[in-house]
């Protein structure tokens, strides 16, 4: 997480240098708020990241004297194929089309959403791939 951490630090310090520079030079309030709440925003991420790296043991990647073959093995399950998440999608947009085109749109779209995260959540019980 230290490569991570130095990311968010530059960007902090970036952050820091810019507000006060923008606000100057500017006068603009909407843009000078928007990056003092970016300020902050990266900050959390850079809090979390700097709580993570000093309670794990670091990574390989994070120390200098690692093999790369302490970095090998299984990164996780990547499902072979789905067709939920685009359910997801088209349910997602439904839903915020229901104020446009009326309110009926919406709650079909809400329980279409309901049926789409219900299949996604519940695909790896049935079928090809169940377990």
């Amino acid at each position: 997480m230290l490569a991570e951490l130095r990311i968010f630090v530059m960007l902090e310090m970036f952050f820091l240098v810019v507000t006060p520079v923008y606000w100057m030079l500017s006068h603009e309030i909407t843009g000078s708020v928007a990056l003092v709440l970016t300020f902050g925003l990266s900050t959390m991420l850079m809090a979390y990241l700097l709580i993570g790296a000093l309670r794990h043991d670091p990574r390989p990647e994070d120390r200098l004297e690692a093999d790369i073959v302490e970095g090998a093995g299984e990164l996780g399950f990547f499902p072979p194929r789905s067709i939920w998440p685009v359910v997801c999608a088209v349910m997602a947009a439904v839903t915020l089309l229901g104020p446009v085109f009326g309110w009926w749109l919406t709650l079909l779209g809400i329980a279409g959403s309901l049926w789409a995260i219900s299949g996604w959540v519940y695909q790896y019980y049935k079928g090809d791939y169940a377990h």
